[in-house]
């Protein structure tokens, strides 16, 4: 069984409407909804916006639902010129870029005592959604690179730099990351979907609700798309 999450209502909305056969149990104030997807068993459930609501609703997944992986869908700002809004990044990996233990003399991003700096996305999962994004979505192009996620949202120029400089970030957005690092933990394999909603600059608050329904429904195409496909 496969564990869908999004952090936002819009995120969800749709992939519920096309769930058949539905249970829905409500677990850290969290709704996880059971049925079934193009005929295969999942789990949707939205976990909320941040880190720590990602990586509770993750383990959730893991424990009340034994899930065999999990997608983590949903939108990002574009960190890189070539990534354009619409577009869909896929994780290579995904890290967090407002852990900072440079004081005890770790790299920015490095979670102390673990030995792994970056949590890798799924290979199986990543290849096929990289033969499905180009079946239904045609219009757009898809792109794999690294996640940086963070309880921010991402508006400056400055910033974005930052992000591109230290990390070679492909997008950034604010759950990712987390949702990764609770999978790695728990030996579960995850991707990371995100469609691009905004430049993740000084006009991301102008591009958001503008590009937010577009991005989401590439999203949608795709999820969809990888489900009817999906074997564990």
């Amino acid at each position: 069984m496969l564990g869908i999450i999004g952090a936002m209502e819009e995120e969800v909305a749709k992939i519920r409407e096309s769930l058949e056969g539905v249970t829905t149990k409500q677990i850290a104030g969290m709704n996880f909804c059971q049925g079934s997807l193009e005929g295969k068993p999942v789990v949707v459930v939205r976990s909320g916006i941040g880190k720590v609501n990602a990586a509770v609703c993750t383990q959730i997944l893991v424990d009340c639902y034994q899930v065999s992986g999990v997608i983590n869908t949903g939108i990002a700002g574009s960190l890189k010129a070539e990534i354009n809004i619409g577009d869909i990044v896929l994780s290579s990996d995904a890290l967090q870029h407002d852990m900072d233990a440079t004081g005890f003399g770790y790299p920015v991003g490095q979670i102390p005592q673990m030995d792994i700096f970056a949590f890798p996305g799924d290979g199986k999962l990543r290849r096929l959604a990289e033969e499905m994004c180009g079946l239904v979505n045609p219009d757009i192009r898809t792109h794999v690179g690294r996640v940086v996620s963070g309880d921010q949202f991402i508006s400056s120029k400055e910033k974005k730099e930052w992000l591109v400089k230290t990390f070679g970030g492909s997008c950034t957005e604010m759950e990712g990351a987390a949702i990764a690092q609770a999978a790695w933990l728990n030996g579960v394999p995850v991707l990371i979907i995100r469609a691009i909603s905004d430049k993740a600059d000084d006009s991301a608050n102008m591009d958001y609700e503008t590009f937010e329904a577009q991005a989401i429904q590439h999203s949608v195409n795709l999820l969809l798309a990888m489900i009817k496909r999906y074997e564990p």
